[in-house]
C-alpha cells in the first residue's frame, strides 16, 4: 500500500485547511467534552459541513455523499480530529443512514436521507436491554402487528442522547417462534409517538449522555419497518459493521496523543517536565506503535469498503485495539496529572484547568471496550469469521 500523498491529495489537504481554519470556531471546538454535547452547537457545526458538500464522506455519491477516494476520506478525517473538530453525532449518518439507503424503501430514502443529510432530525440507536447487552440477539421488546400498525412494548437501555432525539431505530422481536435471530425486526420510531418515556441515565463521569427508553403499547406505522419482517438481525449486523469501524477513532486518538504530549510538557517531575521522564516516553511510545500499526489495519478496511465491499469482521479488530488504545492514552493522561486528575469540577478546578477534563475522559472512556459489542464478543466474531475457528 502506497502511503505517499499525491499534489493532488496535497492539494486537497490544504484546501480542508483552509475551511477548518475558516470555520472551525472555539464554541465549535468545545462542544464535545467528556460524555456530555451541546446539541445545538453540534448541528450547527454539522449544517456548515452540509453547506460545503462535505457531511457524509463515507455515502456513496448517489445517496448524498462526497465522491471522495479513500485516501481524500483519510485526509478529512485526520485533519478534522487534529484542528479538535467534534465528530458528528453517528447515529443518523454513521449508523441508521446506511442501513435506510442500502436497505430501505424508495420512499423510506426519500422520507428520512435529506434530514438526515441536513441534521435537522436527531436519532438515537434502541438495541440494548437490561438482559440483552452483549447478546443482543436476547433482546425481548416486543412489536405486535395490528393493522397496519406494530404495537410496541418493553425496554431499551444505555440509550446515548435519547434525551435530544427527534426519532430512534430500534430493533424489536416479532417472532419468539424459532431461533432467537430470525425473529428480529428494525423499525424507525417517532419519539414524540405516545407511549414512549426516556428516564436519564447519569454516568460516572457526572455527565447525562445515557438513557433508558420504556415503550407503553406505542404504535408504529409498519411502513416504518426497515427491509422484511424478521430479517432485521441482518440489517442490526449490517450497522455494526459500522459502528465498530466508526468506534476505533484513529484520527481522535493521534488528537489525544498530541494533548498528552502537551500535558506532559507543562507537569513537573523530578524538577523537570515530565515529557523528559524515560518511563512515562517508553509508556507513549509503546501506544503510539499500538496507533500506527491500528491506523494501517483502518487503511486496509478503508480500502477494502473503496472497492465496492462493506466493512466486514475485521471491523472487530477496529473496535478493539481501538477503544484498549483510547483507554490506554486516558489512563496515562490521568497518570500526567497525578493528583489534580481526581477533581471532577469544569466550573472551579484545582491545580490546572485541563485535569478535570482528562479525569471524565478517562471514567467515561472506561464504557468503550463495551459499548457496539463488548470485546470480548469481538475477539469471538473474529475467531469465527476470520481465523475460522
Amino acid at each position: 500500500m502506497d502511503t505517499k500523498f499525491t499534489p493532488e491529495d496535497l492539494a486537497f489537504r490544504d484546501e480542508v485547511r483552509a475551511f477548518l481554519d475558516e470555520n472551525l470556531t472555539d464554541e465549535i471546538r468545545s462542544a464535545a467534552v467528556g460524555g456530555d454535547i451541546q446539541p445545538e452547537t453540534i448541528v450547527k457545526w454539522q449544517k456548515i459541513l452540509f453547506d460545503k458538500g462535505w457531511i457524509a464522506p463515507n455515502w456513496p455519491e448517489a445517496a448524498g455523499g462526497t465522491g471522495w477516494s479513500v485516501t481524500q476520506n483519510y485526509i478529512f478525517e485526520n485533519e478534522c480530529a487534529m484542528a479538535g473538530a467534534p465528530a458528528v453525532v453517528p447515529f443518523g449518518l454513521k449508523m441508521v443512514g446506511p442501513v435506510i439507503y442500502t436497505f430501505g424503501s424508495d420512499e423510506q430514502k426519500q422520507r428520512f436521507l435529506p434530514d438526515i443529510l441536513q441534521s435537522n432530525v436527531w436519532w438515537c440507536q434502541g438495541y440494548s436491554e437490561p438482559g440483552a447487552g452483549s447478546d443482543l440477539a436476547a433482546l425481548q421488546t416486543k412489536a405486535e402487528l395490528d393493522g397496519d400498525h406494530y404495537v410496541v412494548n418493553g425496554q431499551k437501555i444505555w440509550t446515548t442522547y435519547a434525551q435530544h432525539a427527534d426519532w430512534i431505530f430500534c430493533l424489536v422481536r416479532t417472532d419468539s417462534s424459532g431461533k432467537k435471530q430470525e425473529g428480529i425486526s428494525f423499525l424507525l420510531i417517532d419519539m414524540k409517538t405516545p407511549g414512549i418515556e426516556v428516564r436519564k441515565i447519569d454516568s460516572i463521569d457526572n455527565q447525562h449522555s445515557l438513557n433508558e427508553v420504556f415503550f407503553d403499547n406505542v404504535r408504529v406505522p409498519v411502513a416504518n419497518r426497515i427491509g422484511e419482517e424478521n430479517k432485521g438481525w441482518t440489517y442490526a449486523k449490517y450497522l455494526l459493521t459500522h459502528e465498530r469501524t466508526a468506534i476505533a477513532g484513529v484520527a481522535q486518538s493521534k488528537k489525544a496523543i498530541q494533548k498528552l504530549r502537551d500535558i506532559a510538557s507543562k507537569e513537573i517531575s523530578g524538577g523537570e517536565p515530565l515529557i523528559n521522564d524515560a518511563m512515562f516516553q517508553a509508556k507513549l511510545a509503546d501506544i503510539e506503535i499500538e496507533l500506527m500499526a491500528l491506523e494501517y489495519t483502518e487503511l486496509r478496511v478503508i480500502s477494502s469498503v473503496a472497492a465496492g465491499g462493506a466493512p466486514g469482521p475485521e471491523s472487530s479488530i477496529l473496535k478493539i485495539k481501538g477503544t484498549e488504545i483510547q483507554q490506554a492514552i486516558a489512563e496515562l493522561s490521568v497518570e500526567a496529572c497525578g493528583h489534580y486528575a481526581h477533581m471532577l469540577n469544569e466550573e472551579n478546578p484545582i491545580g490546572n484547568d485541563y485535569a478535570w477534563a482528562v479525569s471524565a475522559k478517562y471514567l467515561y472512556g472506561r464504557a468503550s471496550t463495551i459499548y457496539g459489542g463488548s470485546n470480548e464478543v469481538q475477539k469471538n466474531i473474529i475467531a469465527k469469521m476470520v481465523l475460522g475457528l
